[in-house]
């Protein structure tokens, strides 16, 4: 679901954007860059967020369908069915409506594709892109993000955008753009995850 990318930007403006006020349902745009990145919220996430993390935090390595990207002494997507966290069906169904609105396109007419991203204390997501097959967006929903646990990098050319995480946003961008997520410098786990949107 994601290609990694080699670091070949150098010397890079820096782009802050922090996610102080509420994410409506909406999609509104994000930061100044040449790149389409977006904002979308969830309603009732407080609720969604604790029944996601609950179960996930129950789960062994073999409870996942397969995990892929061994990198840093972590598997960096964890792949499972949604039926087995029935919470995400929410996170998924406004991904799907978040998307159709910023793509001009029925929400019948894409599909979403997911994956856990769970990383501990002293551990990041290295730099990929997403666009290895159909996919028309990218995304990433955030479901438990203590302070410091490591904010989101996307490189726009010679722009470096660093959005800090909120739980209960969605960020949606690009497929072929390159990103990364600092390393979880709090005590706590941080859990995220990945959205995939392609046609049907």
């Amino acid at each position: 679901m994601k290609q990694p990318t080699t670091d070949a930007q150098g010397a890079a403006q820096r782009i802050a954007f922090r996610g102080s006020e509420s994410a409506s349902g909406v999609p509104s745009r994000v930061g100044w860059s040449n790149a389409e990145i977006h904002r979308c919220g969830l309603a009732d996430a407080e609720r969604v967020n604790a029944a996601i993390s609950a179960a996930v935090s129950g789960m062994q390595a073999d409870d996942f369908e397969r995990r892929t990207h061994f990198i840093g002494d972590r598997f960096e997507n964890l792949y499972l069915e949604r039926t087995r966290i029935p919470a995400i069906t929410s996170v998924l169904d406004q991904a799907v409506v978040c998307a159709g609105l910023i793509l001009g396109r029925a929400p019948g007419s894409v599909h979403c594709g997911f994956w856990l991203n769970l990383t501990g204390p002293g551990q990041s997501t290295s730099k990929h892109t997403h666009d290895e097959h159909d996919e028309l967006l990218s995304g990433v929903y955030y479901v438990a993000v203590p302070p410091d646990s490591g904010d989101l990098i996307l490189y726009d050319g010679p722009s470096t955008i660093r959005i800090e995480p909120r739980a209960g946003t969605f960020i949606f961008f690009p497929p072929n753009l390159p990103h990364a997520v600092e390393t979880n410098r709090s005590a706590l786990p941080r859990l995220s995850i990945g959205i995939n949107i392609g046609p049907l």
